[in-house]
């Protein structure tokens, strides 16, 4: 799956801690947008769905999220309970959050700017998508840290 999980230098001391996010170094892409979601209740099920192109790097910065991730071969679940930390989620991944803790916020640093087109909605058109033959052709060129 196109998925990792991607440790962050930190710097502090008794003041408290920083961290820095830079592209090209500590994120493996070009940020072209960012955007944070926050408020959200636990029953709350968000994203349901995939992007055809898109790179995205999500960290909780502050309390916690589960991610539903899948690649068209099964689920797996990555919580993000940790600013010092995030996860990198490539092109062509199904992905729900859930179970957002009350404090909870979340900063998504993507690759790209905003494009409807890239999005895909529906979990089974997905399914089509990720499993057809010319997908597996190009699998395997978004960028990787």
């Amino acid at each position: 799956m196109d998925i990792a999980r991607i440790p962050f230098q930190t710097h502090g001391d008794s003041r408290g801690m920083l961290v820095a996010l830079e592209g090209a170094r500590d994120v493996p892409f070009e940020i072209r947008r960012v955007y944070y979601i926050f408020a959200t209740q636990d029953a709350v099920r968000r994203g349901q769905h995939a992007h055809r192109s898109l790179t995205q790097l999500a960290v909780a910065v502050r309390g916690s999220v589960t991610f539903l991730l899948d690649d068209g071969t099964g689920p797996a679940e990555v919580t993000l309970d940790d600013p010092t930390s995030g996860v990198l989620i490539g092109p062509m991944v199904w992905r729900e959050l859930h179970h957002f803790s009350e404090d909870c916020v979340v900063m998504v640093l993507a690759d790209q700017w905003y494009d409807p087109t890239d999005y895909i909605g529906d979990y089974e058109q997905f399914l089509r998508e990720v499993q057809s033959p010319a997908r597996h052709e190009v699998a395997g060129a978004w960028p990787r840290r």
